[in-house]
């Protein structure tokens, strides 16, 4: 079944279609959740509602860019609502509120592999991750950063720095090639 037969077919609730739907987008989908939601049983929840939505709103998808695309925002709003409801965004430290631009580009932890990041994610405090995650993961710009989370561009910002500083405290500890003496 092509895409947008699948997504015809579960606009017309078809339960096979719906779990078909699920089987093929539920692990790249919980990748997702677990990169905002640490607690695997707290992601497995995320994903659930993130899905509920998703075959709930299927019809407001009008094939206007990638469906996936739609899917993972919809799942990381969701995972962002979790994140609200544990988390006050607001108490984070704003570090050095003059900044204008956007943090130094190409920073050794800019560069490292995808997946090294990720395994290290789960080390960072919750404002640290996420704000990484939406900011140098999902490609969102500061300003929509601070919409989604209801905190200002430089804690956004600042929460941004203190995460890749963390990242490479981690590293270091770990003794990631590389990494030493680039301070």
């Amino acid at each position: 079944m092509t895409e947008p037969e699948l997504i015809a077919a579960c606009q017309q609730d078809d339960r096979r279609a719906q779990q078909m739907l699920y089987d093929q987008y539920a692990p790249l989908l919980f990748g997702v959740c677990k990169r905002y939601v640490k607690n695997r049983e707290d992601a497995e929840d995320v994903l659930v509602e993130a899905f509920f939505k998703i075959l709930t709103h299927i019809g407001k998808f009008k094939g206007e860019g990638s469906f996936e695309g739609w899917m993972r925002r919809i799942t990381i709003n969701e995972a962002l609502m979790f994140l609200r409801k544990q988390h006050n965004f607001n108490l984070t430290l704003e570090i050095n509120p003059q900044l204008d631009g956007d943090p130094d580009p190409a920073s050794p932890v800019d560069e490292l592999a995808a997946q090294d990041i990720l395994n290290l994610l789960d080390g960072l405090p919750t404002g640290y991750r996420t704000v990484f995650n939406l900011y140098a993961i999902e490609g969102f710009k500061h300003r929509e950063i601070a919409e989604m989370l209801g905190i200002s561009i430089n804690t956004s910002k600042s929460q941004l720095i203190l995460a890749k500083k963390r990242l490479q405290e981690l590293l270091e500890h770990l003794q990631y090639p590389g990494i030493q003496g680039m301070n």
